[in-house]
């Protein structure tokens, strides 16, 4: 019998729980952040979500708890250390506190990283030996397969790649400094430049527009193409992957800025990189959830 687990996708905009058996979804609930209101805020809404999606199971029966969560994190002592775009969480002993709640074991994981190992194993980059995954949504991070092998780095926390400097000036980012990845090409600087050229209020709007011809639309998303493209092809040339998978809610339109960003990365990769394609998660936002679950089982097989 395939054991079922629980895993919880911990973001700056949602929180998605789901259950799983093996690599199979089974039920998902997700809520908003609640991005302000400190770890008791959000640790409620662990509770209210892993109630809803277990409601009519066995309890005793789930082998543990997996949580992929923003970061910087220390995954080995199970600690966040800080997550900017949510308030409280410094060097906060998720991994102890939730298994005293539950009474579960419980795993943690770097949400990029878990959402990578989901798209090496099940989704866009299976059967690959080298590969690379960011994830855009309110934040950017990463996950990098090398070798065949998940790339961890001290206290697993490799690829952070959202603080990659593309600028030598602003905007300022979560994390403070100045030019970050993550501050031009987020989902979180794409609408605030949206806000301040449209009247659109959500990326999704700006979407919409594009897809009908606006010109301020497509506009924004030629520039986020082009911002993409940068930071990407910079991955590229760190990474030497055979495939870049992008995942997060600005991957929902991936369609607009697949030509932008392969225009970026032929017109400024060097030429043996030149021809490495980017493609959209084929899990979606089920990569976390079901990178952290495998993880899971296999650290708990180990």
């Amino acid at each position: 019998m395939v054991a079922r687990s629980i895993a919880i996708d911990l973001g700056g905009t949602l929180v998605r729980v789901a259950l799983l058996e093996g690599k199979r979804i089974i039920r998902r609930a997700s809520a908003m952040t609640a991005a302000k209101g400190g770890p008791a805020a959000v640790l409620a809404q662990f509770d209210a979500l892993i109630a809803e999606v277990s409601e009519g199971t066995d309890a005793t029966a789930t082998a543990g708890i997996a949580i992929a969560s923003a970061g910087p994190l220390d995954t080995e002592a199970g600690i966040i250390l800080g997550i900017p775009t949510i308030e409280g969480w410094e060097n906060f002993p998720i991994r102890s506190v939730l298994a005293d709640r539950t009474g579960v074991p419980v795993f943690l994981e770097n949400d990029a990283i878990a959402a990578a190992y989901g798209e090496w194993k099940y989704g866009a980059g299976r059967e690959l030996l080298h590969m690379a995954y960011l994830t855009v949504s309110t934040g950017i991070g990463g996950g990098i397969v090398v070798d065949g092998r998940l790339v961890r780095g001290s206290k697993g926390m490799a690829g952070h790649i959202g603080h990659m400097r593309l600028s030598q000036s602003g905007p300022k980012c979560s994390c403070g400094a100045l030019g970050c990845f993550e501050a031009l090409a987020s989902g979180s600087a794409f609408e605030a430049r949206a806000a301040a050229k449209t009247d659109a209020i959500s990326a999704k709007q700006v979407f919409e527009r594009a897809r009908a011809g606006d010109p301020e639309c497509l506009s924004l998303v030629k520039q986020e193409a082009r911002y993409l493209g940068q930071g990407i092809t910079s991955i590229i040339h760190l990474a030497s992957p055979e495939r870049v998978v992008m995942g997060g809610g600005l991957s929902h339109a991936f369609d607009l800025f697949e030509n932008g960003i392969h225009a970026v990365i032929r017109a400024d990769a060097m030429a043996p990189f030149k021809d490495v394609k980017v493609v959209p998660a084929a899990l979606g936002d089920n990569s976390g959830l079901i990178g952290a679950a495998a993880l899971m089982a296999k650290q708990f097989r180990s």
